[in-house]
């Protein structure tokens, strides 16, 4: 059972606190997580569960905004983690994004769907369908209204038909002119490539998401052509497990609108789409760079919006750097980017340049890692592929449409 929650900006800054139950939890517990914090850095924050003098508790951090949780009495920690997942989804769903501003902007809906998403502590109505018709989402009008009227509540005076329901995730009486279902396959690609070229460490975290606009309480299935390859499978509650056991058949009456899935894992892969080879030597307080980008294995479609970001050692005091193709930005904080764009058919992408070492110092001895960032459109590079898509009850005409989308996510090259 969760005490408190409080959601904190970049500068430690309270900028929300929401009392849970009738024992208050004080604010100094925020102070004495922010000095942990900025005593011990990012490893700090990357601790999902922390131990404090007084209390456990559990944090998050999305886009710069620290959502905490607190408790004094035993329960499953992963609970209070997949809560706060699920309000940072909510509110970046309701506000179209997280940050600073937008959060203090709309105080008063952050705290209506708090109210909403747990009850005493314990999570109560965390699905984005239901909150949507007990909490209208904030727009211009309804900031007018408030204004005028002095009525700045957004909750609705009916309680939505989806809570009586069998399926809480949808409502019974939606109606489209159109029916239609469309599936996007959005893989992200992990890897770590040494200083020799070898790939250490290749896998793939893949999302299945639908977007369904279909008349009355529709029951889909959806198969996979290879779904063994898939590991580390995690499904959204409207997804029926015992289909899916015993025949890797996705079955599932879906939420209305956007959603996500499913999400899963193709671990150990082979090979990469493009390659980085980065040179440097060093000798006698000056240092050269050479950086070389190309494709590796042809995925059959464009790659595109190909970066390379690399944080230039604190020894260096300047930096000269130039490319043949794409264009290159050295920040004040030494980070260089290299925007590249697409590879050009005609010649290989190369970056050079000369960097200039602190005064005694003969030679570079901290070497930069390199961060790779690309897009493919149409392409799942994990070899996952859909087989087929059916709805139980047909409409009388129902479009159905899939896509795939290939980024980069944590791809490392070490120089």
């Amino acid at each position: 059972m969760l005490q408190c929650i409080f959601i904190l900006s970049d500068s430690g800054e309270v900028m929300l606190e929401k009392q849970l139950i009738g024992h208050k939890v004080d604010r100094s517990i925020c102070a004495w997580f922010w000095d942990q914090v900025i005593s011990q850095g990012d490893s700090f924050k990357q601790q999902s569960v922390i131990a404090s003098p007084t209390h456990y508790l559990f944090q998050i951090v999305r886009e710069g905004i620290t959502f905490l949780a607190c408790t004094q009495l035993e329960m499953p920690p992963l609970m209070g983690i997949e809560f706060l997942c699920r309000v940072a989804d909510v509110l970046s769903d309701y506000l179209e994004g997280l940050n600073e501003d937008v959060i203090k902007d709309n105080f008063v809906i952050v705290y209506e769907l708090l109210d909403e998403m747990i009850d005493n502590g314990f999570p109560l109505t965390t699905e984005p369908n239901i909150l949507r018709e007990m909490i209208a989402p904030p727009n211009i009008v309804s900031k007018m209204l408030s204004v005028v009227t002095g009525n700045s509540s957004n909750v609705s005076d009916t309680l939505p038909g989806a809570t009586a329901s069998c399926v809480p995730w949808r409502t019974t009486d939606i109606k489209y002119a159109n029916n239609e279902v469309y599936v996007d396959l959005v893989e992200e690609m992990d890897a770590i490539i040494n200083r020799d070229g070898v790939l250490v460490k290749c896998e793939i975290y893949g999302e299945v998401q639908v977007n369904s606009h279909i008349t009355g309480v529709p029951e889909l299935t959806l198969s996979f052509a290879n779904p063994s390859i898939m590991d580390d499978v995690r499904f959204h509650p409207c997804v029926r497990f015992r289909p899916w056991e015993s025949h890797h058949i996705l079955s599932f009456v879906p939420p209305d609108g956007l959603f996500k899935l499913m999400s899963y894992r193709v671990k150990k892969l082979k090979s990469t789409p493009i390659y980085v080879k980065p040179q440097i030597t060093s000798d006698a307080g000056t240092c050269r760079i050479n950086v070389m980008v190309g494709i590796r294995n042809d995925p059959g479609k464009m790659v595109d919006s190909i970066t390379v970001q690399f944080q230039l050692p604190s020894c260096v005091l300047s930096a000269d750097v130039t490319a043949n193709h794409g264009t290159v930005t050295v920040f004040t904080n030494k980070m260089c980017n290299w925007s590249i764009d697409r590879i050009p058919k005609d010649r290989a992408p190369a970056l050079s340049g000369t960097l200039m070492l602190e005064t005694g110092l003969e030679r570079l001895h901290v070497f930069p890692t390199f961060r790779v960032g690309f897009r493919i459109q149409g392409v799942a590079l994990s070899g996952l592929q859909l087989d087929k898509l059916d709805l139980r009850v047909v409409p009388s005409r129902l479009y159905k449409g899939f896509r795939a989308l290939t980024r980069s996510g944590l791809y490392e090259v070490r120089s």
